[in-house]
């Protein structure tokens, strides 16, 4: 499936190596803030610093078609009231189909950029990011696509009007292959839960529940004999041979009912919590250091969710730099890039402050060769 818009470019162009600028320094650290248009640092990677390839995971919040200014001011910051004395942090300005095309290159470049194991989590608003999501079936192909997770961003709000209060948002996940990096996170049982899910108790005091011993499906193989004189239910398997089960019972693992039934035992202290489902819980910080500043515990789930310990994370629209100092925390290398002095000044400050240990990274800017492109940055 695809989007058709006005000037929508074929990938193959997107895809040209036609850079005309230059980095400022040298790479030299594993972890690397950049400041600058991240379509431009993103060719750079891809073509001249040996990172196709070589990035395991992608976290993105990028504008999100407002049309709004985003300020920060010297006490407080903003996302929609502000002071005229308040610094422009980012022009949220461009929508529609523009705003489409604008995040489907970065996205061609990103899936260039990915490992075979890699993901991408895009953060979006609701009202985009059905189309956003036709441009990732584009670009990551529609059997790529993982899950559509909404994100409890607020409490509920009673605003005057005609529709429901909105309290959520998306996170859009996809791989680059059906082989990426996945370590199933589970949650916690509640108490309830445990109740519900454990009500046995053995001899010993251990919470335990029970699951049936076959599965659907007729066999012929192993799994379709008889065990102990009992045959799989009519249009049904064992889940195990024989020779398993019979393991199973002498360990003490099969629960036999009163009528002969057999059941395999599941035990609460076995079992490492439930699997995380994708509505998640982790609201926005209530004092932000940087307009739309998203929740730092949110970033450490996908983190250690979708890479592993020596993988690259990227957030090529940084903003306050939380994913780069939790991918840190983490012992993860990093790279994040922003067009905006204040979310590079910001970013500097969060990745530094309450550490024990300094941050090392290196700070590369862009360095313009065309005077009409430097103003059109600086201005944007």
């Amino acid at each position: 499936m695809f989007l058709n818009y006005p000037n929508k470019q074929p990938e193959e162009d997107i895809l040209k190596n036609d850079i005309k600028f230059k980095f400022n320094k040298q790479i030299e650290k594993d972890n690397i803030l950049f400041f600058g248009d991240n379509f431009d640092i993103l060719k750079k990677l891809l073509y001249e610093e040996n990172y196709k390839g070589k990035i395991d995971l992608v976290y993105i919040d990028p504008p999100f078609a407002t049309n709004n200014k985003f300020k920060i001011g010297k006490n407080r910051v903003s996302t929609i009231s502000f002071s005229e004395d308040d610094e422009i942090a980012y022009n949220d300005n461009l929508t529609g189909y523009q705003f489409l095309e604008f995040l489907r290159k970065r996205l061609i470049l990103i899936r260039e950029l990915l490992t075979e194991r890699g993901s991408i989590y895009l953060h979006i608003d609701y009202k985009i990011g059905h189309y956003v999501k036709i441009i990732m079936d584009e670009v990551f192909g529609i059997e790529n696509f993982r899950n559509d997770i909404t994100r409890i961003k607020c409490n509920p709000k009673n605003f005057n009007r005609k529709a429901y209060g909105n309290i959520k948002d998306m996170i859009l996940f996809y791989s680059k292959s059906k082989n990426h990096i996945f370590n199933d996170p589970r949650e916690e049982y509640s108490k309830e839960d445990i109740e519900k899910l454990f009500p046995k108790i053995d001899k010993k005091g251990k919470r335990y529940t029970t699951i049936p011993l076959h599965a659907p499906g007729e066999s012929k193989g192993e799994t379709g004999k008889e065990w102990r004189g009992i045959k799989p239910p009519e249009g049904r398997h064992w889940r195990s041979a024989p020779c398993v089960l019979e393991e199973l019972d002498k360990q003490g693992l099969i629960e036999w009912s009163k009528n002969g039934n057999p059941r395999k035992i599941i035990y609460l202290e076995d079992k490492k919590g439930k699997k995380k489902q994708d509505i998640w819980n982790y609201k926005d910080p209530q004092y932000p250091i940087y307009p739309t500043q998203k929740n730092l515990d949110m970033l450490k789930e996908i983190i250690l969710a979708s890479s592993n310990e020596d993988s690259i994370i990227m957030d090529c629209f940084c903003g306050s730099g939380g994913t780069l100092k939790v991918a840190s925390d983490l012992g993860r290398k990093w790279i994040g890039i922003d067009k905006s002095h204040k979310a590079i000044e910001v970013t500097k400050k969060i990745l530094n402050e309450n550490n024990l240990f300094k941050i090392e990274y290196d700070y590369i800017e862009l360095q313009f060769q065309n005077e009409n492109y430097d103003k059109k940055f600086k201005e944007s």
